[in-house]
């Protein structure tokens, strides 16, 4: 008998499973994928929005902004690359300068600093900037994440602090028994559970109809972005966005973490979750608005492209569903988790924490760590660091990956770890294997034998991503064969 179970291992989820590891519960999260972070938490802006969009006094404001302050303290103790470069949302005509102003009002009123940027100042700041912006609002608390690296590090430190993870377990049944609930899994493996927290994300309608709410419906919006490859010519340093409309924030272009740049997103909605495929007509529409933003921006470094899907809640406000099942006390919903999700995550986590101590009493884990080990980097370090770390590790010194500078040791590291990675691309959400020029062509096949060495499985046997995924399907020749 679990005291929680988690479904879904996204952002929310773990965010979940790290936020009651603080305390004496017995806590486990079922995942149907290979890995955490599969779905809406892997494809994103990667953006930690400031809060001064969301309308006052709903969850998407509250939540945003409590996310926001959380976020310094949680990637600091958890090493997640996080940075608060800002943002600037731009006005090029009359019409969006007085947008500009109305969102100044809503974000004083959410409590969060804005300042109204000037033509001189823009330009000043971000040269790459067509020269027909007026005004803009820049939002010094907007930041960039590695939502990879937060999903997975706030999964592993929940593990190191007691909390189990299923991955392959799709939930197909919950039964309500007397004071708790039985959760079924395809495998046909049965979890009992007195709490269960639903952050199915884009399935999460589908796992409330499993206790009889019909109540909670989902449905996938698909974006789709560039990524643009590292380079040293001076280009954008903010998150730049345009003037917000009803479809979301529209097509931006930011940093992130690693030296790349993202360039998107389309908002177009989809009737399958699982539609993750791009369209040449949507992409060259992102590339005209981008265009029409920024000078110049070289889409001859882009390296690729890809969609994620937002679980968009069809209810009249559209804001998160962050509540007890009205029906099933102790059954707690996160759905409708769309932009800004990532930036909430933790503060979603601590809501639902909230609503559970209303009528269950935790106590704290005494034992509870809230900082895991660091990562190694070794392309943030200098050459005498990497010479020190070579000598006591010479596994660091053989490069795996050479656009990303990723060692064999890094990569070793990361699946012997708590949550640790289990297929090509769980490698490469760690550690950034094929996230360079090249996307995996030089240095796939050698992430796939060091796998299959450290899992002790056959290379046949390894899965790109999602079950099934198989790189390769047979021997063509035996070994001693020419």
């Amino acid at each position: 008998m679990y005291d929680v179970l988690i479904i879904g291992g996204g952002v929310i989820g773990c965010s979940m499973a790290h936020e009651l590891a603080k305390y004496q519960l017995k806590i486990i999260l079922l995942e149907k994928g290979l890995d955490v972070c599969e779905a809406t938490s892997m494809a994103n802006s990667a953006i930690v929005h400031s809060g001064y969009d969301p309308l006052p006094n709903t969850l998407h404001a509250t939540l945003n902004v409590e996310g926001n302050k959380m976020m310094d303290q949680v990637c600091h103790d958890l090493d997640v690359e996080f940075q608060r470069i800002g943002s600037l949302t731009l006005a090029f005509n009359d019409e969006e300068v007085a947008t500009l102003n109305d969102l100044i009002k809503r974000g004083q009123q959410n409590g969060v600093p804005v300042e109204l940027w000037d033509k001189e100042k823009i330009l000043k700041e971000e040269p790459c900037i067509n020269n027909g912006v007026k005004k803009a609002l820049f939002a010094p608390t907007c930041g960039i994440v590695n939502p990879f690296e937060l999903t997975i590090a706030l999964m592993e430190n929940a593990m190191d602090n007691g909390a189990e993870l299923a991955l392959n377990h799709e939930v197909t049944k919950i039964k309500k028994v007397k004071d708790h609930f039985e959760v079924t899994c395809a495998n046909k493996k049965v979890f009992e559970a007195k709490i269960v927290v639903n952050a199915a994300g884009l399935f999460s309608g589908k796992i409330a109809e499993m206790i009889g709410n019909k109540d909670i419906v989902i449905r996938p919006r698909k974006g789709e972005y560039y990524v643009l490859d590292h380079f040293e010519a001076p280009f954008i340093h903010h998150t730049l966005f345009p003037c917000p409309t009803n479809k979301g924030k529209g097509v931006l272009v930011t940093p992130t973490t690693h030296g790349n740049y993202l360039v998107g997103p389309s908002s177009e909605y989809t009737f399958d979750a699982g539609d993750v495929a791009t369209d040449s007509n949507d992409l060259a529409i992102i590339k005209t608005k981008a265009n029409a933003m920024v000078n110049n921006i070289p889409f001859n470094q882009m390296i690729r492209v890809f969609a994620g899907d937002r679980a968009v809640p069809q209810t009249a406000s559209g804001d998160f569903i962050v509540e007890e099942d009205k029906n099933n006390p102790n059954f707690y919903h996160a759905a409708g988790i769309q932009s800004p999700g990532l930036a909430s995550s933790l503060a979603i986590a601590n809501r639902l924490r909230e609503l559970m101590e209303k009528h269950n009493k935790f106590s704290l884990n005494k034992n509870y760590v809230p900082t895991r080990r660091p990562l190694i980097r070794l392309n943030k370090k200098s050459i005498e660091e990497r010479q020190k770390l070579i000598a006591k590790n010479p596994k660091l010194g053989k490069i795996i990956c050479r656009c990303e500078i990723v060692s064999e040791g890094e990569i070793v590291d990361i699946i012997h770890r708590n949550c640790g990675a289990t297929t090509i691309k769980g490698v490469k959400k760690r550690v950034r294997p094929g996230f360079g020029k090249c996307q995996g062509g030089f240095c796939e096949a050698l992430v796939l034998h060091i796998l299959a060495r450290e899992l002790h499985q056959d290379l046949l046997d390894i899965d790109y991503g999602a079950p099934g995924s198989y790189i390769l399907l047979k021997k063509t020749k035996e070994e001693g064969e020419h």
